[in-house]
């Protein structure tokens, strides 16, 4: 296992400066959003896990890489939530300028849903656990980022479920009778990158392990 001591984790202005980013947009994102409850089931999990993270921090300082990613995945989640997935302006400008026949930010955010947990499941397990790096860190990293993307599904049914139609903002469907497969997929190809690219990097900042 890593030893913290080793641990390249942000110093305290820049985690300051992690924290007053997420803490401002989300300020932002909740002024005026364009449906309030899909702005609360997207931002939910910010809410939550900025907390965790700080109250942790001290006994389990997170590595500069993943401390980044999950500022990164925060502003993916709150900008979303802000104007639906189906309305957001990038992805409508993107699908203007690229011909697209939907708005495709909802695939970014699912992409980012395999590519931040990836990291964060390696992590873990590197620090937490007897695991060493290899093949099967590998593929319980990447059996975690889909089980957490399926997990996310079953919210999304939950709450169509619950919400009826009120909820139709929140799925970002689209009409795409394959938007499930797809957000899955996606999360799929985003861990699987998140190793090939990061890997290394994060290796450098756990330190000897």
């Amino acid at each position: 296992m890593a030893g913290t001591g080793t641990i390249q984790a942000p110093g305290r202005g820049e985690g300051w400066l992690i924290v007053a980013i997420v803490l401002g947009a989300l300020a932002w994102s909740g002024i005026a959003p364009q449906d309030r409850l899909t702005w609360v089931l997207e931002v939910i999990w910010v809410v939550i896990g900025l907390p965790l993270v700080a109250l942790a921090w001290g006994r389990f300082p997170l590595t500069r890489l993943l401390a980044w990613l999950l500022a990164a995945h925060a502003l993916v989640l709150i900008y979303g939530g802000a104007h639906t997935y189906a309305e957001t302006p990038l992805g409508l400008w993107a699908k203007d300028a690229f011909d697209l026949s939907r708005n495709h930010y909802d695939r970014v955010g699912h992409f980012f849903q395999g590519f931040v947990p990836a990291i964060l499941a390696r992590e873990l397990l590197l620090r937490r656990t007897p695991l060493l790096r290899g093949p099967w860190l590998n593929y319980l990293v990447v059996a975690a980022a889909l089980s957490f993307s399926a997990f996310f599904e079953l919210i999304e049914w939950w709450a169509a479920l619950v919400w009826g139609g009120e909820a139709d903002a929140f799925l970002a469907t689209q009409g795409d009778v394959w938007d499930t497969q797809w957000d899955m997929f996606l999360a799929l190809c985003g861990a699987i990158l998140a190793l090939l690219l990061l890997g290394r990097r994060h290796d450098r900042q756990l330190g000897p392990g």
